[in-house]
């Protein structure tokens, strides 16, 4: 989807919303931005959607309509401007690109500086904020896919590999704006428009295999959602063999990864049940270590149990509140079956707010079950990632 910045709140922090819309919004973590992000830039994100909102997973590609910068590349193309004419030449400018964004070719081209990838692509801490740094993005499948392009297909490609086909359009207008003023020719769009249909599923694959070779070259370095965008993208990518021996080794290792923190999750809530901190177990299954993540059936019967036998009428209030809190804040709130209410007037008007949440307190104070909430539709994730 595409979002605009709208405010950077800290050092880490950004907010967002959907482009052109008020909602959805949120926040997003500053390490996922371009180097040079300003507020009202537009840019294109891969997105998770749960229960609890949406997270920015990755900033794929600056949107079309992001602000341009002031000192930009620009390509001149330079045509006879019929679409059956012999065909198209373009010429890159002179000007020296600054930043490193533009994959490049090895050899005469010279070979993009260490450290530098393509906007919006996974990033790492950057220096001084005091956060760890990431895997640093390989450009190795870019690179080798335009040292195979023939001349007039390779700044279409650099085109394609910065912003996809908008960006094409996007320079195609451009060019042609300035062709008009000064009189000259302008190109053939659908002459250009049709290489770039051809080389895109090129561009995206290449795009892709440096995203999943960074990720597997990373290690634990690499974030778990950060595997798991690159493990979705792959779902809608035009993989060759070598792609999908990539995508099936990233799936082993996150599926290898996410079970191992389900474990780790599930052992912590034990251990605090078998120590007798039944409100701490309660905080740590009301903090999942994925979304998806649920509680094995054995599990969450013990738990349930040790909070309905916790809260009982000789507890005092302050306990019986604070476990009462973790019940409403955990994920079996509503299988919990208090065994009283301490007679006090604050633990009754705390297990009052409670009821909807912990149906059984309803039928301890004398009051009718409340009805369980409404199911909710499953919300699709998306993701676009050109």
């Amino acid at each position: 989807m595409e979002i605009e910045l709208t405010s950077r709140l800290d050092d880490q922090q950004w907010s967002w919303r959907a482009a052109g819309a008020r909602q959805p919004k949120g926040t997003l973590d500053a390490s996922l931005l371009p180097t040079g992000a300003n507020v009202g830039d537009l840019l294109r994100a891969e997105v998770e959607t749960s229960l609890d909102g949406i997270e920015v997973t990755t900033i794929v590609v600056p949107a079309a309509t992001a602000k341009p910068e002031k000192k930009v590349e620009t390509i001149e193309l330079i045509g006879s401007g019929r679409a059956g004419g012999p065909g198209v030449s373009w010429n890159l400018s002179k000007k020296p690109k600054k930043d490193g964004r533009r994959p490049r070719r090895d050899g005469e081209r010279g070979e993009r500086p260490r450290g530098q990838g393509r906007p919006g692509a996974p990033r790492g801490g950057r220096p001084g904020t005091g956060r760890p740094s990431g895997p640093v993005l390989t450009t190795e499948h870019r690179n080798a896919l335009l040292a195979t392009l023939e001349s007039a297909q390779l700044p279409i490609a650099e085109q394609l590999l910065q912003g996809g086909i908008p960006a094409v359009r996007a320079a195609i207008q451009e060019q042609n704006a300035i062709a008009r003023n000064s009189k000259q020719p302008e190109v053939s769009t659908d002459a250009i428009m049709a290489i770039a249909e051809k080389l895109l599923p090129l561009t995206n694959l290449a795009m892709w295999k440096d995203r999943a070779t960074t990720a597997q070259n990373g290690g634990k370095d690499t974030r778990l959602r950060d595997l798991r965008a690159v493990v979705s993208a792959s779902r809608s990518a035009n993989l060759d063999e070598e792609g999908k021996a990539l995508a099936k080794s990233l799936q082993e290792t996150l599926d290898r990864r996410s079970k191992a923190l389900s474990e780790e999750w599930e052992a912590r809530i034990t251990g605090s049940l078998e120590s007798g901190n039944v409100a701490d177990a309660l905080r740590i299954a009301s903090k999942p270590p994925e979304h998806s993540t649920r509680l094995p059936a054995e599990l969450a019967k013990k738990l349930t149990d040790a909070a309905s036998s916790g809260l009982t009428a000789d507890l005092g209030v302050a306990e019986w509140n604070e476990l009462l809190t973790a019940v409403v804040d955990s994920p079996i709130r509503r299988t919990v079956k208090p065994a009283g209410i301490p007679s006090d007037p604050q633990a009754h008007a705390e297990a009052m707010k409670a009821a909807g949440a912990v149906p059984a307190l309803a039928k301890l104070l004398g009051l009718p079950i409340p009805p369980p909430p409404p199911r909710q539709a499953p919300q699709r994730r998306t993701s676009r990632a050109s």
